[in-house]
């Protein structure tokens, strides 16, 4: 006959979700069932953080991406040994709506996403190395430059004539730059072994460029490990059904990694005229009657789960394997 469960018995068997909202200056966690304190943001917080976690033994910590700020705490929690999730923070605010949470502060943000990690349970994924993040760090850079190059450049064009001579010089700098950045880029991936083989992979493809390659190194470190309906959901090329009773509404694509999307773009145009399974591809669509977006959408889906393939096999680009599959 089984004995009455200890207390102990019961305490162990509680299943703890945590919610740590991050600030720049503060720390703000909730823990479900119950709990909720702060810390400082800094190393002494991340002591005192670690030390509450280690009591209770979580099930799951989800923390929002807030630009960088959550990088250095998922670091000492990985390194930890905690189950912990990044999470888009458009989820988080939708999941509050849809319970009912509209009012937001740090410390009702910490109770969302503990409620977010209990119910939604999402998958801990490895976190980027060292040199992944110093490689997005640079990749972000380079955007900032491209887009106040863009903005001064159109500036440039309607300026009177005391201030061209000011916009002309900040042009020139953005442009040294953007050069440098580049030349960075190109090192950083030099420097590692597996980014050189990664690179040499997706460059084989025709229509993939050296930014697309950037880009995908540094933001998608999932590219290959995944199936590619998974990284096309992921990346959020895949249409989505909009479908009431015997309504049935328009496919279409949203959420995912807008500035992947942004270069799988440039590189679906490029590949519709150069690579020749891709402009096979399009060129069917287009017969068919597809508009120009929805089957340069379709293009890019495909040419994202073909790389994707690429590097979990790890083979160059070849037409008549890729026409075959």
């Amino acid at each position: 006959m089984q004995g009455w469960a200890t207390k102990e018995d019961v305490m162990t068997s509680t299943q703890v979700f945590v919610g740590i909202d991050i600030s720049k200056a503060q720390l703000d966690l909730a823990l479900r069932p119950e709990g909720q304190f702060s810390a400082p943001n800094n190393e002494a917080g991340f002591a005192q953080v670690l030390e509450r976690l280690n009591a209770v033994h979580p099930t799951l910590v989800v923390l929002e991406a807030t630009g960088g700020l959550e990088i250095p705490l998922t670091g000492v929690l990985v390194a930890a040994g905690v189950p912990v999730v990044v999470v888009n923070p458009r989820q988080v605010r939708d999941f509050a709506k849809a319970t009912g949470r509209l009012a937001k502060t740090d410390a009702l943000d910490a109770q969302t996403l503990a409620h977010f990690a209990e119910v939604m349970r999402p998958e801990p994924r490895p976190l980027p190395d060292e040199q992944t993040q110093a490689l997005a760090a640079i990749l972000a850079r380079r955007r900032q430059l491209v887009e106040m190059l863009t903005a001064e450049k159109n500036r440039l064009g309607t300026a009177g004539k005391p201030v061209r001579k000011s916009l002309r010089t900040h042009i020139a700098w953005l442009e040294r730059e953007l050069s440098h950045t580049d030349r960075g880029l190109a090192q950083a991936i030099r420097e590692s072994p597996v980014w050189r083989e990664k690179e040499a992979l997706l460059r084989s493809t025709p229509g993939v460029g050296p930014v697309v390659t950037t880009t995908l190194l540094a933001t998608l470190p999932e590219l290959g490990t995944l199936t590619g309906k998974q990284i096309a959901g992921l990346v959020g090329v895949a249409p989505l059904n909009r479908d009431s009773g015997t309504w049935r509404g328009k496919r279409t694509v949203w959420g995912g990694r807008a500035q992947i999307r942004a270069v799988l773009y440039m590189a679906a145009l490029v590949a519709a005229r150069f690579n020749p399974v891709i402009r096979v591809f399009y060129q069917r669509l287009r017969a068919a009657g597809k508009a120009k977006k929805v089957v340069l959408t379709a293009c890019m889906r495909k040419l994202l789960i073909v790389l994707n393939a690429m590097l979990k096999h790890r083979t160059p680009w070849r037409a008549e394997l890729v026409q075959c599959a």
